[in-house]
């Protein structure tokens, strides 16, 4: 008996232990990461939607929103292959593919489709007395995160008008820190590139009256048929609730894939966010001003596998 119980518990370990493999789910899915940004902006809720698209409609694929530095450093990310899709704008997706700063080289990144607009806001307080972006001179401004796409076109911005930002005194914080410096009186305006409407915006501007500060028209319409990539959106008054609108710049949102990638892969991908993508502007506020037929103004070609997929369509 002693030698035979040791053989039978053996036997059902055996049993159970298969029974147990057959019963496991299946986790052999290929995972892809998308790049997004910190949490708190619209990057990383949009990623996370554009993810379950993919994941729920991609069979043996896992798509994964990935926190990253942001819209600037996502590029590189793609075409070294750490991560194989990312948001970013399209202005960085262009200096990115064409080596153009705040890029050493050309990138191997190509676009997968357009996403929603960011548009710079630039905000002061209503009681601040100036409204002009060449008032800035000397004024504490709010430029984002450093390194990040708000301080790249702000940089712009500041050329177009004959200064650079030795002439105004810069921070470099999240947005969300700067509006709230700009509730405090701590700056006397905050930019931000951002989707609109801009949680940092409405939550200042339940405490606060705002202005927008108005860039003059014959600067703006310059400095957008010199940089394509950039265009105009009018903002009404009830987005904010401020006494007055404003015409913003902006630039659209693009997911970008590596060059390298293969057709089928990037087709696959594509197909399954834009055929569902009603689904996600069902919950998503942002989503719901995308739109894929901008992929046609985007300043950098499209994956061959995403051109398949909208030719089709």
């Amino acid at each position: 008996m002693s030698l035979f119980k040791p053989n039978m518990r053996q036997f059902l370990t055996i049993i159970v232990s298969v029974t147990l493999s057959a019963c496991a789910p299946v986790t052999d899915r290929q995972e892809i990461r998308l790049g997004t940004a910190a949490l708190g902006g619209a990057y990383y809720p949009l990623g996370q939607g554009l993810s379950s698209l993919v994941t729920q409609h991609l069979d043996g694929v896992s798509m994964v929103p990935i926190v990253t530095r942001g819209a600037v450093e996502n590029p590189r990310l793609v075409s070294r292959g750490d991560l194989e899709k990312a948001l970013t704008n399209a202005d960085l997706a262009f200096f990115a593919h064409e080596g153009e700063a705040p890029y050493e080289v050309p990138l191997d990144v190509l676009a997968a489709g357009a996403l929603h607009p960011s548009v710079l806001h630039l905000i002061a307080r209503a009681e601040g007395n100036f409204s002009s972006f060449a008032e800035l001179r000397g004024k504490r401004v709010a430029l984002g995160a450093a390194g990040g796409p708000t301080v790249s076109l702000a940089r712009r911005l500041l050329e177009a008008h004959g200064m650079s930002l030795d002439d105004i005194v810069p921070s470099f914080l999240s947005y969300s820190d700067g509006f709230s410096q700009l509730s405090d009186g701590n700056v006397d305006a905050a930019f931000a590139l951002a989707g609109y409407p801009a949680a940092g915006v409405l939550q200042t501007r339940a405490t606060q009256e705002l202005a927008f500060i108005q860039i003059e028209p014959e600067i703006m319409a310059q400095f957008v048929s010199d940089n394509p990539y950039y265009y105009l959106v009018d903002i009404s008054p009830e987005v904010y609730d401020t006494q007055t609108g404003s015409t913003l710049l902006a630039v659209a949102n693009v997911l970008i894939v590596r060059g390298s990638e293969s057709t089928d892969a990037v087709f696959n991908v594509v197909e399954s966010i834009y055929s569902n993508l009603e689904r996600l502007q069902a919950t998503n506020a942002i989503a719901r001003q995308i739109d894929p037929s901008q992929r046609a103004e985007l300043p950098i070609p499209l994956h061959p596998g995403a051109a398949r997929y909208f030719d089709q369509q």
